[in-house]
Protein backbone atom coordinates (compact mmCIF):
# COMPACT_ATOMS: atom_id res chain seq x y z
CA UNK A 1 0.00 0.00 0.00
CA UNK A 2 1.43 3.39 -0.89
CA UNK A 3 1.58 6.26 1.63
CA UNK A 4 -1.44 8.08 0.22
CA UNK A 5 -3.63 4.97 0.42
CA UNK A 6 -2.33 4.22 3.91
CA UNK A 7 -3.14 7.75 5.07
CA UNK A 8 -6.64 7.53 3.63
CA UNK A 9 -7.21 4.16 5.27
CA UNK A 10 -5.89 5.31 8.63
CA UNK A 11 -7.79 8.64 8.65
CA UNK A 12 -11.08 7.16 7.60
CA UNK A 13 -11.28 9.11 4.33
CA UNK A 14 -10.45 6.06 2.22
CA UNK A 15 -11.64 2.51 2.06
CA UNK A 16 -12.43 0.77 5.34
CA UNK A 17 -9.99 -1.72 6.80
CA UNK A 18 -12.56 -4.45 6.13
CA UNK A 19 -12.68 -3.40 2.47
CA UNK A 20 -8.88 -3.51 2.27
CA UNK A 21 -8.75 -6.90 3.99
CA UNK A 22 -11.30 -8.30 1.55
CA UNK A 23 -9.28 -6.83 -1.31
CA UNK A 24 -6.10 -8.52 -0.09
CA UNK A 25 -7.94 -11.84 0.29
CA UNK A 26 -9.31 -11.58 -3.22
CA UNK A 27 -5.87 -10.76 -4.62
CA UNK A 28 -4.32 -13.82 -2.92
CA UNK A 29 -7.17 -15.99 -4.15
CA UNK A 30 -6.86 -14.57 -7.68
CA UNK A 31 -3.13 -15.33 -7.71
CA UNK A 32 -3.71 -18.92 -6.58
CA UNK A 33 -6.36 -19.34 -9.29
CA UNK A 34 -4.02 -17.73 -11.85
CA UNK A 35 -1.31 -20.26 -11.02
CA UNK A 36 -3.75 -23.16 -11.29
CA UNK A 37 -5.00 -21.91 -14.65
CA UNK A 38 -1.49 -21.41 -16.01
CA UNK A 39 -0.44 -24.89 -14.93
CA UNK A 40 -3.47 -26.77 -16.28
CA UNK A 41 -3.30 -24.87 -19.56
CA UNK A 42 0.41 -25.66 -19.89
CA UNK A 43 -0.13 -29.33 -18.96
CA UNK A 44 -2.85 -29.54 -21.62
CA UNK A 45 -0.56 -27.88 -24.20
CA UNK A 46 2.31 -30.26 -23.40
CA UNK A 47 0.07 -33.31 -23.69
CA UNK A 48 -1.29 -32.06 -27.03
CA UNK A 49 2.17 -31.31 -28.44
CA UNK A 50 4.34 -34.08 -27.00
CA UNK A 51 1.91 -36.66 -25.69
CA UNK A 52 2.89 -36.13 -22.07
CA UNK A 53 3.50 -33.51 -19.41
CA UNK A 54 6.38 -33.86 -16.98
CA UNK A 55 7.37 -31.69 -14.03
CA UNK A 56 10.75 -30.92 -15.60
CA UNK A 57 9.04 -29.64 -18.78
CA UNK A 58 6.72 -27.44 -16.73
CA UNK A 59 9.63 -26.02 -14.72
CA UNK A 60 11.58 -25.26 -17.89
CA UNK A 61 8.62 -23.62 -19.66
CA UNK A 62 7.63 -21.49 -16.66
CA UNK A 63 11.18 -20.66 -15.62
CA UNK A 64 10.70 -21.91 -12.07
CA UNK A 65 12.41 -24.55 -9.97
CA UNK A 66 11.42 -28.20 -9.84
CA UNK A 67 10.57 -27.69 -6.15
CA UNK A 68 8.11 -24.92 -7.03
CA UNK A 69 6.48 -27.14 -9.64
CA UNK A 70 6.27 -30.07 -7.21
CA UNK A 71 4.55 -27.93 -4.56
CA UNK A 72 2.09 -26.52 -7.06
CA UNK A 73 1.35 -29.94 -8.54
CA UNK A 74 0.62 -31.24 -5.04
CA UNK A 75 -1.90 -28.43 -4.56
CA UNK A 76 -3.48 -29.08 -7.97
CA UNK A 77 -3.78 -32.77 -7.08
CA UNK A 78 -5.52 -31.90 -3.78
CA UNK A 79 -7.90 -29.64 -5.73
CA UNK A 80 -8.75 -32.50 -8.09
CA UNK A 81 -7.30 -30.86 -11.20
CA UNK A 82 -4.53 -33.36 -11.99
CA UNK A 83 -3.40 -36.91 -11.37
CA UNK A 84 0.20 -38.04 -11.28
CA UNK A 85 2.53 -40.66 -9.90
CA UNK A 86 6.17 -40.17 -8.87
CA UNK A 87 8.47 -40.16 -11.92
CA UNK A 88 5.49 -40.45 -14.27
CA UNK A 89 3.57 -38.11 -16.55
CA UNK A 90 0.98 -35.67 -15.27
CA UNK A 91 -2.62 -35.91 -16.45
CA UNK A 92 -5.58 -33.57 -16.22
CA UNK A 93 -8.74 -34.76 -14.55
CA UNK A 94 -12.01 -33.84 -16.27
CA UNK A 95 -12.21 -30.87 -13.86
CA UNK A 96 -8.66 -29.84 -14.83
CA UNK A 97 -9.46 -30.18 -18.53
CA UNK A 98 -12.53 -27.95 -18.14
CA UNK A 99 -10.42 -25.31 -16.37
CA UNK A 100 -7.74 -25.49 -19.08
CA UNK A 101 -10.37 -25.08 -21.82
CA UNK A 102 -12.03 -22.17 -20.01
CA UNK A 103 -8.68 -20.46 -19.48
CA UNK A 104 -7.65 -20.95 -23.11
CA UNK A 105 -10.96 -19.48 -24.38
CA UNK A 106 -10.67 -16.49 -22.05
CA UNK A 107 -7.08 -15.91 -23.18
CA UNK A 108 -8.10 -16.04 -26.85
CA UNK A 109 -10.97 -13.62 -26.27
CA UNK A 110 -8.61 -11.08 -24.66
CA UNK A 111 -6.09 -11.54 -27.51
CA UNK A 112 -8.83 -11.06 -30.12
CA UNK A 113 -10.05 -7.93 -28.34
CA UNK A 114 -6.56 -6.43 -28.20
CA UNK A 115 -6.01 -7.27 -31.88
CA UNK A 116 -9.32 -5.55 -32.73
CA UNK A 117 -7.95 -2.45 -31.01
CA UNK A 118 -4.89 -2.57 -33.27
CA UNK A 119 -2.39 -3.96 -30.77
CA UNK A 120 0.39 -5.93 -32.53
CA UNK A 121 -0.02 -9.72 -32.12
CA UNK A 122 3.16 -10.26 -30.05
CA UNK A 123 2.11 -7.54 -27.60
CA UNK A 124 -1.49 -8.78 -27.53
CA UNK A 125 -0.35 -12.30 -26.62
CA UNK A 126 1.96 -11.04 -23.87
CA UNK A 127 -0.55 -8.56 -22.45
CA UNK A 128 -3.40 -11.09 -22.55
CA UNK A 129 -1.42 -13.43 -20.30
CA UNK A 130 -1.61 -10.89 -17.50
CA UNK A 131 -5.06 -9.47 -18.20
CA UNK A 132 -6.91 -12.76 -18.62
CA UNK A 133 -6.60 -13.72 -14.96
CA UNK A 134 -7.75 -10.43 -13.48
CA UNK A 135 -10.76 -9.52 -15.55
CA UNK A 136 -14.40 -9.71 -14.60
CA UNK A 137 -17.01 -11.71 -16.44
CA UNK A 138 -18.86 -8.49 -17.30
CA UNK A 139 -15.75 -7.04 -18.91
CA UNK A 140 -15.16 -10.25 -20.87
CA UNK A 141 -18.75 -10.13 -22.10
CA UNK A 142 -18.27 -6.49 -23.16
CA UNK A 143 -15.10 -7.46 -25.05
CA UNK A 144 -16.99 -10.23 -26.82
CA UNK A 145 -19.78 -7.82 -27.83
CA UNK A 146 -17.18 -5.34 -29.11
CA UNK A 147 -15.43 -7.99 -31.20
CA UNK A 148 -18.70 -9.31 -32.64
CA UNK A 149 -20.12 -5.85 -33.41
CA UNK A 150 -20.14 -5.05 -37.14
CA UNK A 151 -17.73 -2.25 -37.91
Amino acid sequence: MNRKAFRKASTGSGPSSEHLTNGYRRTRSDHAQETAEDYVELIDDLIRKTGEARASDIARRLGVTHVTVSKTLSRLKREGLITSEPYRSIFLTPKGKRLADKSRKRHQLVVDFLLALGVPRADAETDAEGIEHHISLKTLQAMKRFINKPR
